[in-house]
């Protein structure tokens, strides 16, 4: 399975992006009084696209030594009826020394849907559902199975047409069955190595060309056969085509490992880009065939060589290692460990630290208070970090494409952020005080427990830090992939234990309290001050919205934040106007999330998808990026996401240096940018293979295919470096 989430029309893979197309030009026909049997005539088509990227294919009906066809499982309504594919003319594909048949760049596979006078698709109901199930073997030389699940809707009533021109181009390239079944024939040698056929009835203007020979019947005649030069005598390896009139005729060796003995053989015949179909009757005796095989040794070969990669390759991740270093456990332990302290440096981070200085202030004369409240923020800390490690081991075993700081890559769990940062600061500011309206129980468990308060702020810390990724933590989340279920957790236990250490060793050293001045009215200027920070985390959120969702989106939030101000103001007041305030500012928050509160939800338009408006960033893909290397240009990609704020950072200052950009031109590097604000399965899967799980990530890629990965915290001294190493 390539990924949990619901079935959509597009399956992308780092080898195939998939779609299930549809043709229906005059709608679904629907059966009516009077005309069901003109509307039965109507054409209605579907078809699963694949565009492969460079070097890689799939496979026709026949696929030759080393391939499985592509497979189409569909669910439909009662009373409709998928036909056969209509499969194009393949291509021959070298593998070494053996030859499949498929398909390479952009292919579809069209099929007819036949509609039954008796379909009803209810009363209703605007369109007809259609769901599809593939399965495809993907091959460069390594082979990689991979599954999708398809789901679209047909309008009843409206035209279908916005692919037309693909079934259209799909449909005259199908081959064209010839006529004279009599004068096409097949007969077996005598010692049933060769099979000698005859075709008539071909269009006579290909009289003396050369035509490509496809069987339709796999395991019947040798699929590498070369063609004889002229004078050459034919061996067990070698055909050869001849025009005898207008009847052309050719010599196939057969497959030594022949499991089929047919009476007709089906052949495609191809000449340029027209294609014919002949039904050949064989004469002849064929001898005893080979014991069958569900899977050519080729086949088996590849995929046992491939076995621990091909499971992880179908589902778009990276291929690990299934054997690691005996001290690859270790030192990702001490990388995390690391990575997690030099977390507590990430600019991500600053806005929670008001909180861990504001508590430490309460503290700063009460050692046992201090150290009480440092070790329910590292509980709060570690826990949240297994938490959040075991929902992304979880998630990533039922097949989902996801990375480290995966959840700020939905944008509702964005607004759900900037919410609680507002609410936040507008308590710091002190516009309100829980305490005013929450029940008395609930309102006084800070002063009876403030470890309560403490582990939320620790929660809140690994919320708010989970997106960046330090130095030292990239390579060690990146491979829990790799790891088994509890050590991957000890990986994330680590990261907790790091980033709450220094907090923890503060509270217990006694020189740090001294250091803090006694709590005073001083404490109040301090705690409104700390209201900034959080506003301006808001801030940063509300962006990394306008960046998943567009302005409106961005826009509906921003109005959303005022009315819960408003909301939060309200619920500070006394009396009658205390409820009146509160009930209109709710309302208008629920009609306003009602009218409006899709747009938070919304994708980006098209062009937001451009590296950059200057145009020295293209957006990544591995197509572009093998298209740069084909032309011996090296390749630097900048993995960032909206929400990253080192990637920000970076990208403001090293990636945006003049030094830096005139020895990438000087080099006639090519540059990318892989935007992961929202999820995207394509990326996660290079982050994988690469032996990361997050954002930023820098690589570098030379020309002859080596690459190296750069530090998280970028500097301009390290691209120069990497630059003149190429």
């Amino acid at each position: 399975m390539l990924g949990a989430a619901a079935p959509s029309s597009v399956v992308q893979t780092p080898q195939v992006r998939a779609r299930l197309l549809a043709h229906a030009p005059q709608g679904v026909p629907v059966a009516r009084q009077g005309d069901a049997a003109a509307r039965q005539q109507q054409p209605v088509w579907v078809g699963l696209e694949l565009a492969h990227q460079p070097g890689w294919h799939t496979y026709w009906k026949n696929s030759g030594d080393s391939g499985l066809p592509t497979e189409l499982y569909w669910d439909l309504p009662p009373g409709v009826q998928a036909g056969d594919v209509v499969w194009p003319p393949p291509r021959r594909i070298p593998v070494g020394t053996l030859v499949n048949y498929g398909y390479e760049g952009t292919v579809l596979l069209p099929v007819p849907l036949t509609v039954a006078p008796d379909y009803q698709p209810g009363p209703f109901a605007d369109g007809m559902e259609i769901k599809l199930r593939a399965n495809w073997l993907v091959c460069r030389v390594e082979c990689i199975p991979q599954t999708g699940e398809f789901a679209l809707k047909l309008p009843l009533q409206s035209s279908t047409a916005l692919h037309g021109a693909a079934f259209e181009a799909a449909l005259r390239a199908q081959p064209q069955p010839l006529d004279g079944a009599a004068q096409q024939q097949a007969q077996v040698s005598a010692n049933g190595q060769r099979l000698a056929v005859r075709i008539a009835g071909l269009p006579q203007a290909l009289q003396g060309r050369d035509l490509a020979l496809f069987a339709e019947t796999p395991g019947v005649l040798l699929n590498a056969a070369e063609p004889a030069a002229a004078g050459q005598a034919l061996t067990g390896h070698t055909w050869r085509q001849q025009w005898d009139g207008a009847v052309w005729t050719a010599d196939w060796p057969v497959a030594p490992e022949r499991q089929a003995s047919p009476a007709v053989l089906p052949f495609v015949l191809v000449a340029g880009d027209q294609a014919w179909r002949a039904e050949v009757a064989v004469s002849g005796a064929w001898p005893a065939v080979a014991q069958a095989a569900s899977v050519s040794p080729a086949l088996e070969a590849a995929l046992q060589a491939n076995a621990n990669a091909a499971s992880a390759a179908a589902q778009g991740a990276s291929v690990v290692a299934a054997t690691l270093p005996a001290a690859a456990w270790p030192l990702a332990l001490l990388g995390a460990l690391l990575g997690g302290m030099a977390l507590n440096l990430m600019p991500c981070v600053f806005p929670v630290l008001s909180i861990k200085v504001l508590g430490f202030a309460r503290h700063a004369q009460d050692a046992r208070a201090r150290r009480v409240c440092a070790m329910a923020y590292s509980a709060g800390v570690v826990l949240s970090f297994v938490a959040l490690g075991a929902l992304l081991l979880l998630l990533r075993a039922a097949g989902g494409q996801l990375g480290w700081g995966f959840q700020l890559q939905s944008p509702w769990v964005v607004a759900a952020l900037a919410a609680l940062f507002t609410v936040l600061g507008l308590n710091l500011a002190g516009l309100f005080e829980f305490g005013r309206w929450l029940p008395t129980g609930v309102a006084s468990l800070q002063a009876r427990h403030p470890a309560a308060d403490a582990l939320l702020s620790g929660v809140l810390a690994v919320a708010i830090a989970s997106p960046c990724t330090a130095p030292f933590m990239g390579a060690s989340v990146g491979l829990t992939i790799a790891l088994p279920a509890a050590q991957a957790l000890g990986v994330f236990v680590a990261l907790g234990v790091g980033m709450a250490l220094p907090y923890a060793l503060a509270a217990w050293i006694p020189q740090v309290a001294r250091c803090l001045p006694r709590a005073g009215p001083w404490l109040d200027v301090f705690r409104k001050a700390m209201a900034f920070p959080m506003f301006g985390t808001t801030v940063w959120l509300v962006w990394v919205l306008g960046q998943q969702s567009g302005i409106d989106g961005a826009a509906t939030l921003l109005a959303l934040l005022v009315l819960l101000g408003m909301l939060l103001w309200a619920l500070s007041l006394a009396g009658r106007a205390r409820w009146a305030m509160g009930l209109v500012a709710a309302a208008c928050i629920a009609f306003l999330g009602g009218v409006w509160g899709d747009n938070i939800g919304d994708h980006p338009a098209p062009a937001a998808a451009t590296g950059d408006a200057a145009g020295r960033w293209r957006a990544w893909s591995q197509q572009a990026v093998q298209e740069a290397l084909a032309q011996d240009k090296p390749v630097f990609v900048d993995f960032t996401a909206a929400w990253c704020v080192t990637c920000q950072y970076n990208k403001k200052t090293t990636l945006s240096s003049k030094e830096v950009l005139q020895a990438m031109d000087a080099r006639g590097v090519q540059t990318f940018r892989a935007d992961w604000t929202r999820q995207d399965a394509a990326i996660s899967a290079e982050l994988n293979r690469l032996g990361r799980s997050g954002v930023p990530v820098y690589l570098l890629i030379a020309p002859d295919g080596s690459h190296q990965v750069l530090s998280e915290v970028l500097s301009a001294a390290d691209v120069l470096r990497a630059l003149r190493a190429l």
